[in-house]
This record gives C-alpha cells, sequence and structure tokens, in this order.
C-alpha cells in the first residue's frame, strides 16, 4: 500500500471540502490515488463534483496574440521552474519573441520555432537566471467566416482564444473571459467525450440515493443529472459571468454568431513535478 503523506490528505480535503479522517481512509483504499479516491467518495457520499487540482506544477506564462483583422491568433507557454523567474524582464522578452516568431509564422511547431537563434537566446537566458526554461506548446487558431478574440488574465498564468463564426472580436474577447474564469470542458453539450459521459454515469449510478430504486427510475434519475452535468460543462450553456441570466449561446446568438471553439491555456496544467521533503532528504543522507 502507498504511503499516505498529510500533503495528499490536506489536498484531498481542500478539492473535496470533506473531513480529514474521510479523506485519509479514502486515499488509503484508493492506495494513494488521489483522482480514484475522489471518484470512491462521489460514488460513497453523493458529493458534486471536487474542486481541480489547485497546484500548478510548474512555472512560467501563457500569452496570446491575435490579428488585426481576428482572421488568427496564437496562444504560446513558456515555462521556468519558479514563479519568480516568470517574473524576470528577460524572461517575459524571450517569451514575447517566441510568440511573435509564433504568430508571424502561423507555427506550432515547438522545435521549429526553437530552432536557429532561438535556441541561442534560450541557452543565453538559461545562464543569465540559472534556472531551466521551455517553450512548452503552441496553439494556432483561425477564424472560418468569423473572428478570433482572446483574453489573458492579468498575471499571465491563463490565456484563452475564442473563434466565432460572425460577431466582432470584442464579443470573442468576453467569452474568452467567461472560459478563462469558469473553465468548461467542452463548447457544446454534443462535444463531450462518450468516456466522460459514462464515468459521470458509474457515479451517478452508484450515489446512496439510486440504491434499491427500479430501473426505470434509475434511468430517468440519471438522464436528468447527465444533462445537468453536460450544461454546467458546455460553455454555450454556461450562465454568462458579466449577466448570468443570459447563456453564452444566448450571447452569442443575440450578436447573430455562433461559438465554434476555444482554447484554453493555464501555466502549467498536466505538468507532475516531484515535491521533496527537504527535512526528510537531509535527514536520509546524515543516516547514510
Amino acid at each position: 500500500m502507498a504511503a499516505i503523506s498529510a500533503a495528499m490528505v490536506k489536498e484531498l480535503r481542500e478539492r473535496t471540502q470533506l473531513g480529514m479522517m474521510e479523506c485519509k481512509k479514502a486515499l488509503q483504499e484508493a492506495d494513494g490515488d488521489i483522482e480514484k479516491a475522489i471518484e470512491e467518495l462521489r460514488k460513497n457520499s453523493g458529493m458534486k463534483a471536487a474542486k481541480k487540482a489547485g497546484r500548478t506544477a510548474a512555472e512560467g506564462v501563457v500569452v496570446a496574440r491575435v490579428a488585426e483583422d481576428g482572421s488568427y491568433g496564437v496562444l504560446v507557454e513558456v515555462n521556468s521552474e519558479t514563479d519568480f523567474a516568470a517574473r524576470d524582464a528577460s524572461f517575459l522578452e524571450f517569451v514575447n519573441k517566441v510568440a511573435d516568431k509564433a504568430f508571424a509564422d502561423k507555427q506550432t511547431d515547438v522545435e521549429a520555432i526553437m530552432a536557429g537563434e532561438m535556441t541561442e537566446a534560450r541557452e543565453a537566458l538559461v545562464q543569465k537566471i540559472g534556472e531551466n526554461i521551455g517553450l512548452r506548446r503552441i496553439e494556432l487558431v483561425e477564424a472560418s467566416n468569423g473572428v478570433v478574440g482572446s483574453y489573458t488574465h492579468s498575471n499571465n498564468k491563463i490565456s484563452v482564444l475564442v473563434s466565432l463564426q460572425g460577431g466582432e472580436t470584442e464579443l470573442a474577447k468576453d467569452v474568452a473571459m467567461h472560459v478563462a474564469a469558469v473553465n468548461p470542458q467542452v463548447t457544446k453539450p454534443e462535444d463531450m467525450d462518450q468516456a466522460a459521459v459514462d464515468a459521470e454515469k458509474a457515479i451517478i449510478k452508484a450515489q446512496p440515493d439510486m440504491a434499491g430504486k427500479p430501473e426505470a427510475i434509475v434511468e430517468k434519475m440519471m438522464t436528468g443529472r447527465i444533462q445537468k452535468f453536460l450544461k454546467e460543462n458546455s460553455l454555450v450553456e454556461q450562465a454568462f459571468v458579466k449577466n448570468p441570466e443570459l447563456t453564452v449561446g444566448q450571447l452569442v446568438k443575440d450578436a447573430g454568431a455562433e461559438v465554434q471553439s476555444f482554447t484554453r491555456f493555464e501555466v502549467g496544467e498536466g505538468i507532475e513535478v516531484e515535491e521533496v521533503d527537504f527535512a526528510a532528504e537531509v535527514a536520509a543522507q546524515l543516516k547514510g
């Protein structure tokens, strides 16, 4: 069985708002797998969806570039080891050079962007700052009979591109701001991956209030809850953050437009780094 650390219990408590012992027990039963523990807690307690992991595993910034006519845009993420380095003027200058090149070339190939002088610039920056610096990813979004708009959060940790069919760039920017704040999973309910729907169905079916009910009733209840799940996680069905009386879909429709797609970058998402317990490491070395 995997060792359950206080940090793991703390993270599970923060994400589920459940008690310490309940979280510890769930982690033990899940052999230390936090996501599995959350899934089982949802099944057993009827708990709503847990918060996403709040801790980013890498630092850096994300930036956007959008053509003046709104015909296309790019998102770029460049990582550093610490947030201190991510705020360094030389680091930000390097990021802007990378973004400008990706934008000018409409290039999403990281190796192609980093070839030649960019490699030299990166190496010089690594020497100056003393941290590993890397271009992680680039996304190109082009409008089809419409516009692309962007929104970047003030700390450069979240950046979004939204493509509309029809509409204006300011409208696309408003929708991008909503995406940055709410983080929908998909654009429309029908875009949701079937595996995600099936996983949600399994969780709903295993919840306590489903026990002992006839299959027909379970299916009816599940249908309603799946519809709610899809509505809560689909951009066009969500209440617009600046005017909750309107859904994002209705907001865009009223302007004679339609949401085509969105792309959201958050610094460090999906990257995991090993957390080092320095006290334990020193103690181990002293014992050695």
